[in-house]
């Protein structure tokens, strides 16, 4: 399973916001759905080996289960729609209890150190960042846990929370890249065996 944990720091909490200003009103929950498209689509279809948490504002997650995902369309108002869907099951989520919203989309009143501690449980954390290692030099893990952050940086509680459950620090590449554009990097080296297999 692939896992990615993106970090939205202004994004809404509440389903108050308008599908016709995700950039501006909604706390630039754009890049947030642009970073959910590209964690699962191919060309003529949905990978789904891959989880995908959005943590708003480090107190609600919405977590994206690619086997079991309906209606995800590959354009940003259309997967803002099923947030806002998310948002408004809210109040029926107890705690840390998820509830579900739509079918493999679930919400949560989670912030990023319980949803962190879960998933590097069950994989190998990766934060993405511009001062890590080469991921050339990285050998690929079986079940990563990438985290990346919205267009802010980390806040320092984040990055402290990372220094204790990363297990590695990888840039993608020698420019800084979108979120969107980081995870589709990191998908080809995973689905090149960190560039070997083609």
């Amino acid at each position: 399973m692939r896992q990615f944990i993106v970090l939205g720091h202004d994004a809404p909490t509440t389903p108050e916001f308008s599908l016709d200003d995700l950039a501006g009103g909604a706390g630039r929950l754009d890049a947030l759905c642009r970073c959910v498209n590209s964690a699962f689509f191919l060309s003529h279809a949905i990978r789904e080996d891959v989880r995908c948490f959005l943590v708003h504002q480090d107190e609600v997650t919405i977590r994206f289960e690619g086997p079991e995902l309906r209606r995800l369309n590959p354009d940003e108002r259309s997967t803002a729609a099923l947030v806002r869907q998310a948002l408004e099951a809210r109040g029926e989520a107890v705690g840390h209890i998820e509830e579900e919203s739509t079918p493999g989309v679930y919400v949560s009143k989670r912030g990023f150190e319980p949803v962190l501690e879960a998933a590097a449980r069950d994989g190998t954390v990766v934060e993405l960042h511009e001062d890590g290692r080469p991921v050339v030099e990285v050998e690929p893990p079986d079940n990563p846990v990438f985290v990346l952050s919205d267009h802010g940086d980390f806040t320092d509680r984040e990055a402290d929370l990372l220094a204790d459950a990363g297990d590695e620090r990888v840039r993608l590449g020698p420019e800084l890249l979108h979120g969107d554009h980081a995870i589709t990097v990191a998908h080809n080296y995973l689905d090149t065996a960190g560039y070997a297999d083609y």
